[in-house]
């Protein structure tokens, strides 16, 4: 009984951690996407340094593309079928900002828009691509971006990094570049899709204002290597977030807080599929670890579970079989059902902030 109490106490630690701080719980519950088919999506990311002279526009797309049919070749060598979204690291069309930002950036019409629409279309698979935008060369207005690139090569849109990097001494936004004023999610075939780059990290709101919006996994291309603050958002938002980096990791991050797949060398790719559709279930004893839904559905089921969290992220991968009904069949109840459950008992206990 007491080692019982114990693991209930690592649940409420858990479940408020996944969920919010007591006296939000009513705020704060995020829509689960439990019960709908499985949503397989293969994300192709790399680590790969652009501390290089810049070898020019149409060396540096041939390089890029290179790295994109790398991850879709992984793709087909791992799980049988095509890439479903690659995501290249920051300004990386551009290169390094070095002078004059005008001269340092990268018009969409041209070359750039030519060589992902091509990929793209020739991939069948969405491209996110960052760089430095020069969006009108007489005002000098140029922006540091992140496009996504349609299955069809259309471009599906285009985010503008709103926090700027500010060297230390200056009061300068990365040279003079002009900061995005929105946080936009991109509907796309297999979900909800949000961007945040690099400096970003540092900054709460464009991470929970994507999440109010409802993105379900974040691509972030930086230069910035952060594994913690990244987890942290993946936890607390229930998305995934991957990364996009020029040095140390690219990782996937699920909405566990746990990293799921992570490159380390430089120039590796990497390759994971997720399911948009998916349960954390807490500890229980009827779980017993994820083996208990295991021993009943097989292959049909699949899952990461973290003994020294008391927490695994499930998803079905029966299209006739959302990972909901698995779940119930057993009489298991999600982590933030569960959280919401003990705010209502405290409230009806008196217990402050409820």
């Amino acid at each position: 009984m007491l080692w019982r109490a114990i693991q209930r106490s690592a649940l409420l630690v858990m479940v408020a951690a996944l969920g919010v701080l007591p006296g939000q719980a009513a705020e704060k519950k995020l829509p689960s996407t439990a019960d709908r088919p499985p949503r397989k999506v293969i994300v192709g990311t790399v680590v790969q340094a652009f501390w290089v002279d810049y070898p020019g526009l149409q060396t540096r797309l041939t390089e890029l593309e290179g790295i994109v049919d790398r991850m879709a070749e992984q793709a087909q060598k791992q799980y049988g079928r095509g890439l479903d979204l690659a995501i290249l690291p920051e300004t990386v069309v551009s290169g390094e900002m070095t002078g004059d930002i005008v001269k340092n950036s990268i018009p969409l019409a041209g070359p750039l828009q030519e060589a992902f629409s091509r990929k793209a279309r020739q991939l069948h698979c969405y491209i996110v691509v960052p760089t430095n935008l020069l969006e009108d060369a007489q005002k000098r207005l140029c922006t540091n971006v992140a496009i996504l690139f349609g299955r069809d090569g259309e471009v599906v849109g285009i985010y503008r990094k709103v926090h700027l990097a500010i060297p230390t001494g200056s009061d300068s936004l990365e040279g003079g570049m002009t900061p995005g004023k929105d946080e936009p999610v991109f509907q796309c075939d297999f979900g909800k899709l949000g961007i945040q780059i690099c400096f970003d990290i540092q900054f709460d709101y464009g991470w929970n204002e994507l999440a109010r919006k409802g993105a379900e996994l974040v691509a972030w291309p930086t230069q910035s290597p952060q594994t913690a603050r990244p987890a942290f958002y993946a936890l607390r938002n229930r998305y995934y977030v991957v990364s996009s980096t020029w040095r140390e990791n690219a990782s996937i991050f699920e909405p566990t807080g746990r990293i799921a797949a992570q490159a380390r060398q430089p120039g590796e790719v990497l390759v994971k599929e997720l399911d948009l559709s998916y349960a954390i279930l807490p500890w229980s004893g009827d779980l017993r670890n994820g083996d208990a839904l295991k021993e009943k559905f097989g292959d049909k089921v699949g899952f990461n579970y973290y003994v020294e969290e008391d927490c695994g992220i499930f998803w079905s991968n029966d299209p006739a079989t959302p990972i909901w009904k698995m779940m119930r069949s057993l009489g298991l109840t999600e982590a933030q059902d569960e959280l919401a459950r003990a705010g209502d008992l405290y409230r009806k206990a008196g217990v402050p902030r409820y």
